[in-house]
């Protein structure tokens, strides 16, 4: 037997483009297990978040290509109900993107309702991108679940399975350095959120009033801090100000996937870099374009790297 919800006030969206919520949303959840984020049999997302009003919890339904219903839960829910256009991607412009490349063009004709989503939330995006510093995604999101589930608090609202929202700022901030090992961080990585955390606050109100196109001193700003590099602020500004030209500069495998799907052979980052100036401005855009067409490739060859246990160091 389902489990019976109750579902909370909300709003029904219907923008004037299309959308797709999985494929907007997908990039914020980190792993299969984040227990912030899910998606149920019915295709709905569930997701719970700390917004400046309290926790809520949302979940939101496709309806149709153009239409969306969104319920919410929690102290949060009147705040996240007002920033739901700019979450999907009200403010994004795929309609600018020149695909050029065949298998582009294919992809943007297959999937016409990605977005580039924003959420506004800098402490969410920034501490799980340092987790996955230099690690595998396994172990990084191993890592946020064990975090999440131990400082964070019980999500609002009845639902299906459980949710857990995010710690606070403060929260994080007491997280004490054997929680940081027994979780499987190493100090390095610790050691820089604890470093950025007295950043978000200031991040988050600029965050709020910028364009996309005004992040500059602030990207700035955040790799003048030790251990923070390009990739970090390119995930962090990929989720958070929804920049569809934050390329993941420095991650292990997407340069060699950028050159096998679109020229045929392996590059690495510089050259990635060259080949994908034609695109300034949409370069993460086409990068999600790439991970969703079942025609972009990438053969595997060479070492995986290994997964490091940090919890008795």
């Amino acid at each position: 037997m389902g489990t019976s919800v109750a579902f909370g006030p909300g709003i029904n969206w219907r923008p004037s483009f299309d959308i797709n919520i999985a494929m907007t949303l997908g990039p914020l959840r980190r792993g299969s297990g984040d227990p912030c984020q899910y998606r149920t049999s019915d295709g709905a997302i569930w997701r719970s978040s700390l917004l400046a009003s309290g926790p809520v919890t949302f979940r939101i339904t496709q309806l149709g290509p153009r239409e969306v219903d969104c319920r919410v839960w929690g102290a949060g829910g009147a705040e996240f109900i007002e920033d739901l256009p700019t979450l999907l991607g009200g403010g994004d412009d795929p309609e600018s993107f020149d695909p050029r490349h065949p298998l582009l063009i294919d992809a943007v004709r297959r999937y016409p309702g990605l977005r580039i989503a924003r959420t506004n939330r800098v402490l969410e995006a920034v501490v799980p991108a340092i987790l996955e510093q230099k690690v595998t995604g396994k172990e990084a999101f191993g890592s946020w679940r064990k975090l999440v589930m131990t400082h964070g608090t019980p999500a609002p609202g009845p639902l299906p399975r459980p949710l857990w929202t995010p710690p606070s700022l403060r929260a994080w901030q007491l997280v004490p350095s054997w929680d940081w090992h027994l979780a499987g961080v190493d100090p390095q990585r610790s050691a820089t959120i604890v470093r950025t955390l007295s950043m978000v606050e200031s991040l988050e109100r600029v965050g709020r009033a910028a364009a996309v196109d005004e992040f500059g001193p602030v990207k700035q700003a955040l790799l003048g801090v030790p251990g923070i590099g390009v990739w970090t602020v390119a995930e962090l500004a990929q989720r958070a100000w929804g920049d569809a030209d934050a390329l993941s500069i420095g991650d292990y495998h997407l340069a060699a996937f950028v050159g096998w799907s679109l020229l045929g052979q392996k590059i690495n980052d510089e050259q990635m870099v060259r080949l994908l100036a034609p695109w300034t401005g949409h370069r993460y855009r086409l990068v999600r374009l790439l991970e969703l067409h079942p025609g972009a490739i990438k053969p595997r060859f060479g070492p995986r790297i290994t997964i490091q246990d940090h919890r008795r160091h």
